[in-house]
């Protein structure tokens, strides 16, 4: 196992790695020479915006933006102002890149959300939205890990220090009973931080006994001869919790509302189309995969993966508010006040002009 330090130097590499700006051409629209969507005859600009700036990770947990982007529901709701797009590694680069004004909009965790708007003191970003739910599972070796009780004493994997699956391995942990010290990942299991792209390799090589992550790394693993041990749905009420929101920065929901609106009328475009549609969003999602790391999913990978993830307008936003909890019993966070954490205004107008029922803030919206 690599040393602490060495995994701290490999995760800050890992934060600041360069954005990747991306064009995407959809909605059965021709493209442009740039690859960009060619936009409709006669249609404006919104808010008098050249572009508006969107990021995602290269995860199935945010499919709401991958299909997004493939099939041109961002473009068509932005008319004339263009949708572009970044990719990321991490939260923090995305946090960052937003705190820059490199993006305005992004699909993100949890954790990071609830990291950088208590760092910024409530000033940074706004959740508006939600994306999917689930997606997250426990996957082991079955030669050395054969039940839940056997994880004790194993080297099992997580993304990031303090990011949303370590948050929800350091508590399952706790919850055992068992004792881990949360920033050397030491203890009666051995937390190992690394990315979700070396992991499969890792578990290969018999670095890791297993992992705690999302898709569609859990289902990698499982294609290398994992077995999925525990579903995180299965630890929380309804099998339901947030695993992908949708935030903005204060400054550009302020003075741009109507882009704001425009690319959360394609979010719920977009999620209403992936529900209706399973597999052809499953297939349009891993296009997009493949346009922005040049490698698509494999069936025997995508189509597990697929399958738990629920995704959603709705926040859950009460889940969320656990999250921190978990964290702050961790010793990552210290109790955070998250009060006008979210403002949900603009979607719930947008739900309600598409007829669908209103979400809740549970508590933590903008009064």
């Amino acid at each position: 196992m690599p040393a602490t330090s060495a995994l701290r130097r490999g995760l800050a590499v890992i934060a600041a790695l360069p954005l990747l700006t991306l064009a995407a051409c959809g909605y059965g629209s021709e493209a442009n020479d740039d690859g960009t969507a060619k936009v409709a005859a006669g249609a404006k600009k919104i808010d008098g915006l050249d572009s508006v700036k969107i990021g995602y990770f290269g995860n199935l947990t945010h499919g709401t933006a991958l299909v997004g982007v493939d099939k041109g529901f961002f473009q068509k709701e932005l008319g004339a102002t263009k949708a572009s797009y970044a990719t990321f590694n991490a939260g923090p680069s995305e946090i960052e890149a937003l705190n820059s004004k490199s993006i305005d909009i992004g699909w993100i965790g949890p954790s990071p959300s609830i990291n950088g708007y208590v760092k910024s003191g409530g000033k940074s970003l706004k959740i508006i939205g939600g994306s999917a739910s689930g997606g997250v599972k426990l996957v082991v070796n079955p030669d050395k890990v054969k039940s839940l009780k056997d994880v004790k004493g194993k080297k099992i994997a997580t993304p990031q220090l303090g990011n949303t699956q370590d948050v929800a391995f350091l508590n399952w942990i706790a919850d055992q009973g068992w004792k881990v010290d949360a920033q050397s990942g030491k203890g009666d299991v051995t937390v190992v931080r690394t990315d979700n792209k070396i992991t499969p390799d890792a578990y290969k090589a018999g670095s890791i006994d297993g992992a705690w992550v999302p898709e569609p790394t859990a289902s990698k693993l499982v294609a290398e001869g994992g077995k999925v041990l525990l579903d995180e749905a299965s630890l929380w009420p309804d099998k339901k919790f947030v695993i992908t929101n949708i935030i903005v920065r204060q400054d550009f929901l302020k003075e741009h509302p109507k882009a704001v609106e425009a690319v959360l009328k394609a979010s719920v475009e977009a999620n209403k189309w992936i529900n209706a549609n399973p597999d052809a969003a499953k297939a349009a999602a891993n296009k997009q995969l493949e346009a922005d790391s040049g490698k698509a999913l494999k069936p025997e990978v995508l189509d597990p993966a697929w399958k738990s993830i629920q995704f959603t307008n709705d926040p859950l936003a009460a889940t969320l508010n656990t999250e921190a909890e978990h964290a702050v019993t961790a010793g990552l966070l210290k109790k955070p006040d998250l009060n006008g954490i979210y403002d949900l205004t603009i979607l719930n107008k947008v739900l309600k002009a598409d007829g669908e029922s209103p979400v809740d803030a549970a508590g933590l919206g903008t009064s």
